[in-house]
């Protein structure tokens, strides 16, 4: 999520969550001409992979990955979906990781170009959710210590982005 995308991104503002328990990682398309991560996301003490591939799976991500133990499952936020999104979801499906998209915090500058790279990256084998369920998933008890602050987060109803129609059409 870069500044330049601001004005041109659908449910801009409403992107931007933090998961619980998942070390994020963070790259940039081009930050010299788009700006770097925007403080929403408050990413400022990750490092942040300046990139011109649309692909995040540069040198210094799988550095990154292998150093986290070559995890098995990547869950996938962020922008632009037609693009960056779907061809790192094409490259982890490639290493035979299991890949979640969390469909309300991806967006694209074309909700046409959001909503058929997410049909294709389903059909293609990936997991679409939502951030609700990705946040309880990784809680999985009401118990679990930061629940109360999920809660918090799940109290307001989701802003419609635009996949209700897409996914009843289905």
């Amino acid at each position: 999520m870069q500044e330049k995308f601001r004005p041109n991104i659908f449910q801009f503002t409403n992107i931007a969550a933090h998961v619980l328990g998942i070390p994020p990682i963070v790259t940039e398309q081009y930050p010299k001409g788009l700006g770097p991560t925007v403080p929403e996301l408050e990413a400022g003490d990750l490092t942040a992979h300046a990139k011109t591939k649309f692909t995040m799976m540069i040198e210094p991500v799988e550095k990154e990955l292998k150093a986290l133990g070559d995890p098995k499952i990547a869950i996938l936020c962020g922008i632009e979906t037609q693009a960056c999104i779907a061809c790192t979801t094409f490259d982890l499906l490639e290493k035979g990781m299991e890949v979640h998209i969390v469909a309300d915090a991806v967006s694209s500058r074309s909700q046409t170009g959001r909503l058929f790279a997410l049909s294709r990256l389903r059909q293609s084998g990936a997991f679409l959710t939502t951030t609700e369920a990705v946040l309880l998933q990784l809680v999985q008890d009401a118990k679990h210590n930061n629940f109360r602050e999920i809660q918090k987060l799940l109290v307001q109803p989701s802003p419609d982005t635009a996949l209700l129609a897409f996914f009843s059409s289905l």
